[in-house]
């Protein structure tokens, strides 16, 4: 598994970037980040050692539906199912269709790494 590159852009800098792209006026390198954070707050919240246990334990187990993975991580679907939506907005998560409708999750990588540059 690959490892997923993230970073931290304020939202109008985020903004224009996105705006440049979608333009043509700017080609993200190979080696930009996929996915990003406002802040080192909202990072931390997203990926809060619990939600990083959960990535763990999809990785490791691969369950077939979001309530397989609520009965193995020991947490309300209800609540697990706002922590994925949130997580797959992101981009850290995919759920997936599966057998009779219900919602798979999906982890395709096996780390994160942050870029943050200090340049603005």
């Amino acid at each position: 598994m690959n490892t997923l590159k993230v970073g931290i852009a304020s939202r109008e800098k985020y903004r224009k970037r996105t705006m440049a792209i979608a333009r043509g006026e700017y080609v993200p390198g190979k080696g930009e980040p996929e996915v990003w954070f406002e802040s080192l707050q909202s990072l931390s919240q997203v990926l809060s050692d619990q939600n990083r246990d959960l990535l763990r334990l999809i990785i490791q187990t691969h369950p077939k539906s979001l309530n397989e993975l609520a009965v193995r991580s020991g947490r309300a679907t209800s609540n697990l199912s706002r922590t994925l939506r949130t997580m797959e907005r992101y981009g850290l998560v995919e759920l997936e269709e599966g057998p009779n409708r219900q919602l798979v999750p999906k982890v395709n990588y096996s780390g994160v790494a942050l870029e943050m540059s200090f340049q603005s």
